[in-house]
């Protein structure tokens, strides 16, 4: 028994040696296979298929393709790395390669291996100096240069991305590309809008659809934009009743369903990349948007939001913030906009409407033939006083009352006779009216002192009148306004100052600044306590009334409480004033007495 017992355990000692030796030889097997994928790929030569696969990739793209060096890799998937890869561009857009990547890495299908046609699983554009940049042109007739590339994918049948077995069609591959930037090009040149850090992915999710997504970055070559956000976009082109083959003729015929955000954007930063300079705004703006249709012809809807927006030379005490609601049809492949509606707050809110903002966009290649209209339902004056207290650092603090701003305000241009009998069109201007009613001024609030402004009116200047054809001065041929600013004109008001007639204020603005006309008897304190409750109208308005104290001096006259403006004594007694009031935009107030008319005695015939 002893000895059966030794032998049982020489047994499994044996039995050990052998598991630990054939798991060794296995652990060996396996690194001499890794050593062997590792180290023996750089030894085969594949430069000899190089024109081969730049044929393909280039007869599947429609362009010419060119990449200095293809290499394979079998670890961790086998597959080929093309070195300084580039695709030409169609020569009807210009010469500069429609894209360029320092590396692209094209991974096989392991089960496509045993088979009779090799396939990609995966396509990525790789940055090792420089990221992967993409060209999009924008030709003068409308036409983009990734259209014919679209096309031609549409000629190519292609199985889904993550269809499991192979069939009758190759699997289309997963492309991708991380860090990229999109250049936008208008025919040979280019733009400072560009898209950084752009990560995108593309593959086929359905026979005929192709599904994209995109994250990037909004900038501006010329200038540091600041933060400008980021920009998410994801959806399908194409689907199942696309049309393909032959009669995909067009991009304007494929379906688009996309959906996306623009996120985290700071007003002055959207204001740098839109205009190439700092606006003066502050706040958070975000976008959300859906596209649904066709390239061609499709419908737009978005949603966008302001929060804590302000001027940024001051704090409001109440930052304006809003949520408004657009939608719009694209048509003409992007090019035109029709149906274009937007309502603060949105027209499905419970709330009152505030704005409502309408327009129409021909072709944006010639914005000049756009129309606008701003139309305000009834905003609370509460509300309207609220956006003078964001727009400038002093707001009239002395307007209250219960009532509201109405009216409408439009933006555009229209075809006009010229002196010759044709029509010219006209440059865009500003016309309509606004109305602010049962408002007034407070101008004493110790004592709860009003005075009531009734309706006031600012109602665009009405345009001159027809010259006839052989006027003196006219131009045959020319457009009859071509020179004619925006201008509005703030219709009479009567105010009561201390005189036993109200005093009237009339005024009228343009692109250029804007005058004030004030006439009639007043109290000079009355007129500084109408100045003190709307600062625009005051501005000046004390040192002015200083100086011209000195020529109207009363004995009975009081003297000024101290601060409350000119240091001179002024008359106690209603007086006659003819004033005018001058300003041109972002530069001081100006008074002055308004200077008299020569009037000449008519001419009389010598006959």
């Amino acid at each position: 028994m002893h000895t059966t017992h030794t032998n049982d355990e020489a047994d499994l000692e044996t039995h050990a040696e052998s598991r630990v030796q054939r798991r060794l030889i296995a652990l060996l097997t396996v690194l001499l296979v890794i050593l062997l994928l590792a180290f023996v790929p750089p030894l085969i030569n594949v430069s000899r298929f190089q024109r081969r696969i730049a044929r393909n990739i280039g007869n599947a793209v429609g362009r010419p393709v060119h990449f200095d060096r293809v290499s394979l890799s079998l670890l961790p998937l086998p597959g080929f790395t093309l070195d300084n890869f580039v695709v030409d561009e169609d020569p009807a857009f210009g010469y500069e390669p429609i894209l360029r990547a320092d590396q692209v890495n094209v991974t096989l299908r392991i089960s496509s291996l045993w088979g009779r046609r090799v396939e990609f699983s995966k396509i990525a554009l790789i940055t090792v100096n420089e990221p992967p940049d993409v060209n999009l042109v924008h030709r003068y007739d409308g036409k983009w240069n990734i259209e014919s590339l679209l096309l031609q994918a549409s000629h190519i049948e292609a199985a889904p991305t993550a269809q499991r077995f192979a069939g009758p069609a190759r699997r289309f591959p997963y492309i991708e590309a991380t860090g990229a930037r999109v250049n936008l090009k208008l025919d040979q040149e280019k733009t400072p809008f560009s898209l950084s850090e752009a990560d995108f992915a593309l593959w086929l999710p359905e026979a005929h659809q192709w599904h994209l997504r995109l994250e990037a970055r909004p900038v501006r070559t010329d200038t540091s934009p600041g933060d400008t956000g980021i920009i998410r976009m994801e959806g399908t082109l194409g689907g199942p009743d696309s049309p393909t083959g032959d009669q995909a003729s067009s991009l304007a015929q494929i379906p688009i369903n996309l959906s996306g955000a623009w996120r985290d954007a700071q007003l002055g930063g959207l204001s740098r990349l839109l205009f190439g300079s700092d606006a003066g705004l502050r706040g958070d703006f975000s976008l959300t948007f859906g596209i649904l249709g066709t390239i061609g012809h499709n419908a737009i809807v978005s949603n966008i939001t302001l929060n804590n927006a302000r001027r940024a030379d001051f704090v409001p005490p109440r930052p304006l913030s809003l949520e408004a609601a657009c939608h719009a049809i694209a048509g003409s492949t992007f090019h035109s906009f029709s149906g274009i509606e937007c309502h603060w707050p949105p027209a499905d809110s419970s709330d009152r409407g505030i704005l409502v903002l309408t327009a129409d966009l021909p072709d944006v290649r010639q914005p000049q033939l756009s129309s606008l209209q701003l139309t305000f339902p009834a905003l609370p004056a509460a509300t309207f006083f609220d956006w003078l207290g964001v727009a400038t650092p002093h707001p009239p603090t002395g307007l209250t009352g219960p009532g509201s701003l109405a009216g409408s305000l439009h933006w555009g241009s229209s075809p006009q006779a010229s002196t010759s009998g044709s029509p010219s069109p006209a440059a865009p201007t500003w016309t309509g009216e606004l109305e602010f009613s049962s408002g007034s001024l407070e101008v004493d609030p110790t004592g709860h002192r009003t005075i009531p402004l009734g309706d006031v009116f600012l109602r665009s200047t009405p345009p001159p009148a027809v010259p006839a054809p052989h006027t003196r001065g006219a131009r045959p041929g020319a457009p009859l306004d071509s020179e004619t600013p925006d201008s509005f004109d703030l219709l009479p008001i009567s105010l009561t100052l201390g005189g036993k007639q109200p005093a009237t204020l009339e005024g009228h603005l343009d692109d250029t600044g804007y005058t004030l006309h004030l006439t009639g008897t007043i109290l000079y304190a009355d007129l500084l306590a109408v100045g003190n409750a709307v600062p625009q109208l005051g501005d000046g308005l004390p040192e002015f009334l200083d100086r011209f104290a000195d020529s109207t001096a009363d004995p009975g006259a009081e003297p000024q409480a101290a601060g409350s403006g000119p240091t001179h004594t002024l008359p106690s007694v209603p007086i006659h004033v003819d004033l005018t009031a001058t300003r041109a935009w972002g530069g001081p107030q100006t008074w002055r007495e308004t200077p008299q008319l020569p009037v000449h005695p008519h001419r009389t015939s010598s006959r």
